[in-house]
């Protein structure tokens, strides 16, 4: 239910972005101090609550719609913001719907979200506030440069956050091809991540609700989470137990409350590891997906069936370039570029852990 919300907020900060021909108008209006109450979408729900009013029908810009909010009533835009549909409407919600609001406008425009499951944005006349309502949730638009801000602020602490999983996993490579990895270096690395795409996550709501002035920051978000949701898949998919699949394991983690997140041993339950504290000291063996995804060019396809044939990384390690090639789907040629690549990442990662 959660993501649920998360994704009709999101796909409503996208249709209200700077940069839309309906934030343009948004933005008139908020400037012209007259407020205004409109719907995004025409369903049958909706009808059953107008009344007065007249139909329009005409194609959408910001000018129209700014004008037409000089009215009293409502105006009903269509889902893709292409058509205004209706204008100075008289909405008559359920209203035995619960409301936390006091003035009229926001109180309807609460209760007609709640009955019909629109978007329904209210622009307070005297507060010079832009309120999006969706179901039951209440987001209230900040101004550009507060939003800029925060943005600014996020991507400073993603950045920390990201050097430290870079570190954490350089460190568990390392000790991947020594074979002395024990379980808190696993959950380290799944913890960090988890935090890493936790922040990039906070910092794509900002992005949306900058629309075009956001540039700049998704630039810097895709740069620093490029590959990070990937690599906590495999790392699921190399230390995940009790037969749990790595999807299922991945949408546990990314459920835990934040709190939690913290606590490694609620970690290693989501992994499928059961026990008291000690368990963190227990050493483990990869399968080898996440080194051998950073093989260039080795598909996945053929990563599944290296481990499938050998079954965990030290015997693909030691695994001869005659043995990798009996593997279907390997060859000769790339047989020898997995057993170089392995010794170069052996190489870097060593030299990056003692340096």
């Amino acid at each position: 239910m959660k993501n649920k919300a998360e994704e009709r907020l999101t796909e409503a900060l996208v249709k209200v972005a700077p940069g839309t021909n309906l934030r343009e108008g948004l933005e008139h209006i908020l400037s012209a101090r007259t407020g205004a109450l409109i719907i995004v979408g025409d369903t049958p729900k909706i009808k059953n609550i107008i009344s007065g009013g007249f139909e329009i029908n005409c194609d959408f810009n910001s000018q129209k719609l700014y004008e037409l909010a000089k009215m009293d009533g409502a105006i009903i835009v269509d889902e893709a913001v292409t058509k205004i549909l209706y204008a100075n409407l008289h909405l008559v919600p359920d209203s035995s719907l619960a409301t936390n609001e006091t003035g009229m406008r926001h109180r309807t425009a609460e209760r007609v979200a709640q009955q019909t499951k629109a978007l329904v944005i209210s622009i307070s006349q005297k507060r010079e506030v832009i309120s999006l309502y969706i179901d039951d949730t209440k987001y209230a638009l900040q101004d550009i440069r507060i939003v800029l801000s925060k943005g600014n602020q996020a991507i400073q602490t993603l950045e920390k956050y990201k050097s430290r999983l870079d570190q954490v996993s350089s460190n568990l490579n390392a000790l991947e091809f020594e074979d002395l990895v024990v379980l808190v270096d696993v959950l380290t690395v799944a913890q960090r991540g988890e935090m890493v795409k936790r922040v990039g996550h906070e910092i794509q709501r900002y992005i949306n609700e900058l629309g075009s002035e956001g540039r700049l920051l998704r630039m810097q978000l895709e740069e620093l989470i490029s590959g990070v949701n990937e690599d906590v898949m495999m790392l699921i998919k190399d230390y995940g137990r009790n037969g749990k699949k790595a999807e299922k394991i991945r949408d546990s983690l990314q459920e835990t409350d934040a709190e939690d997140l913290f606590d490694l041993m609620n970690i290693s339950q989501v992994l499928g590891y059961e026990g008291v504290v000690s368990v963190l000291d227990d050493s483990v063996h990869p399968h080898g997906y996440r080194l051998l995804r950073r093989i260039p060019r080795l598909p996945l396809r053929v990563i599944n069936k290296l481990i499938d044939h050998f079954h965990d990384l030290q015997s693909i390690i030691h695994a001869s370039v005659e043995e990798l090639d009996d593997v279907e789907g390997v060859g000769a040629v790339r047989a020898q570029a997995i057993q170089e690549g392995l010794r170069r990442l052996k190489e870097y990662n060593l030299l990056e852990r003692y340096m």
